[in-house]
């Protein structure tokens, strides 16, 4: 499999192989292929894997703490290159990027995580910050603070997003009025809000698109 991977690169190997690949860094000595198979016949995919919670990695027969960490690491890493992708950009050259980072960073998360995205004058994306974590169905969302963080960080604007752990993208009353909120006290000081988007398992719904902002 390393040569085959060598050689031809990733689309050389199957989803479970390439999983397989990287079990055996971690548990070596031991035939990791049942392991790769349990592990996406139970999470469903790769990113599953990746995004599950450490408790639900160890329940996965011959799957430890120290590998549980490593899967887990393999994901903050894939997070962290797409950020870097967009970080520093103009978020309309690379507003795909950003929908991928968001997806990457957001779509396997198990509880609802709110991140608001800063963008400076030259429609830059200068920072990208958690501002509320929550349960399954909602996570605090504090507009003053929001606020706040946009002017201690000089923005001149701003992208909200959040996940739905089930999946479904349709934003919901709550999800329109927290917006609505947002917008008008970032409007009162001169901070635009450029899109909110939801990230699901599958899709993004970007709040512009649907008409609602």
């Amino acid at each position: 499999m390393r040569a085959r991977f060598r050689d031809a690169g990733p689309s050389a190997l199957q989803e479970y192989e390439l999983l397989e690949l990287f079990l055996f860094n971690s548990i070596p000595r031991r035939d990791v292929k049942p392991i790769a198979k349990d592990l996406l016949s139970r999470f469903g995919n790769l990113g599953e894997v990746c995004g599950a919670p450490l408790h639900r990695l160890t329940e996965v027969k011959g799957i430890g703490e120290k590998t549980a960490l490593d899967l887990k690491l393999l994901h903050s890493i894939g997070a962290h290159m797409g950020r870097e992708r967009i970080i520093g950009r103009p978020i309309l050259s690379s507003w795909s990027a950003l929908l991928d980072y968001c997806r990457t960073a957001m779509q396997y998360e198990a509880v609802e995580q709110f991140r608001v995205l800063f963008v400076d004058n030259k429609n830059r994306l200068i920072a990208d910050e958690v501002l509320g974590r929550g349960t399954i169905d909602r996570a605090p969302v504090y507009p003053r603070e929001i606020v706040k963080r946009a002017l201690a960080l000089e923005a001149s604007a701003i992208i909200l997003t959040h996940n739905h752990p089930s999946g479904d993208t349709t934003p919901s009353k709550a999800d329109i009025d927290m917006t609505f909120t947002v917008t008008e006290v970032c409007n009162a000081v001169g901070i635009s809000v450029h899109d909110h988007l939801i990230i699901g398992r599958e899709k993004i719904a970007s709040f512009k698109m649907l008409g609602l902002m």
